[in-house]
């Protein structure tokens, strides 16, 4: 299964939330504004990549509406003519920008959220805004960013037991919510006094959160038309639900997704600490069109031999590369 090739492209490492799993609360080491790519290096990057079959971007973060001027970007982007130009965002701002980035060419939306109560939204996120963000997804469907999807991580003894509501959020909104499992990132560490560090405690598997479903609500038949990561399945109703299996059943196999981070390190994968430094080959070296191809056909050549390794030794700052 396959999705062609993807460019996600995280403009900021900034975000209004500090999500248990995926951010500490303090201390953080944040890219400085001079730092980030600008718009412009983006889009030449986005261009380059366009000219290697590219043909699907996904904007993240960090939180990718908290950078000034996003907008722009989305209409640099969209004048390229990709086939898919989607954005992921914890849908604080979206009320705010739905119609904006609609107009600006921008054609899907996915929100992230962990859970429907708003009390254990704010034990999650360490922050407010449970309502903005129901706000947010409806703005997003009326300015047409669709389909939209919601991303759900599932956690063991924090919000496992919102599955089967889940389920009927997504039939009742007219949405796809895919469950993800949990992986090890920078959020989840000794510093992290509400959960401590990433541990197979806190996992559940991509198929337990399928029983689970079939159990409280019915069976699921598989659906063929499955573009990306997730494997899509379908309620007798017709609600679709995704389940995205990267530590049970990793994809890594025939990926050709490229991370950007904010900084212009190009990455391989969401575990790549090295990654290549296209600000430093855009800013320093002066490069041109051709040598962004070349960095991006080398990118894409290492991934055919890339290993991530066992994820009991890995570690990603998903705030920064883009979850």
């Amino acid at each position: 299964m396959g999705a062609g090739k993807v460019l996600r492209i995280s403009v900021t490492d900034r975000c209004g939330l500090r999500c248990l799993y995926c951010m500490p609360e303090s201390g953080v080491d944040l890219v400085s504004p001079a730092e980030l790519l600008t718009y412009e290096e983006i889009e030449r990057i986005a261009r380059a990549a366009m000219e290697l079959g590219f043909r699907r971007f996904r904007l993240t973060g960090g939180e990718p509406l908290v950078r000034r001027g996003v907008v722009s970007l989305v209409e640099k982007l969209a004048r390229l003519g990709p086939g898919d130009l989607a954005l992921t965002t914890n849908g604080l701002h979206l009320a705010e920008f739905a119609a904006s980035l609609k107009a600006a060419g921008l054609m899907r939306a996915t929100i992230s959220l962990d859970t429907l109560r708003r009390d254990r939204f704010e034990q999650i996120t360490r922050r407010t805004g449970f309502e903005r963000i129901l706000r947010g997804l409806e703005a997003a469907r009326t300015a047409g960013l669709a389909p939209l999807k919601v991303n759900t991580v599932v956690i063991r003894g924090l919000n496992d037991d919102e599955i089967p509501d889940f389920v009927r959020f997504a039939a009742r909104e007219r949405v796809e919510v895919r469950f993800i499992e949990l992986m090890p990132t920078s959020g989840l560490s000794p510093e992290c006094k509400e959960l401590g560090s990433w541990r197979p405690a806190l996992f559940v598997k991509a198929e337990d959160v399928k029983a689970r479903i079939v159990e409280a609500l019915g069976p699921l038949a598989p659906v063929m038309d499955s573009d990306g990561v997730a494997r899509i399945w379908r309620l007798g109703d017709g609600t679709r639900l995704g389940f995205i299996a990267p530590i049970s059943n990793p994809f890594c196999r025939g990926c050709e997704r490229l991370r950007l981070g904010p900084d212009g390190r190009l990455k391989l994968c969401l575990f790549d600490r090295e990654g290549i430094d296209l600000r430093k080959t855009l800013r320093e070296e002066r490069a041109g069109p051709k040598e962004i191809v070349g960095a991006l056909r080398s990118a894409l050549e290492r991934k055919t031999t890339w290993e991530r390794g066992d994820p009991e030794t890995l570690s990603s700052e998903m705030f920064r590369t883009g979850g």
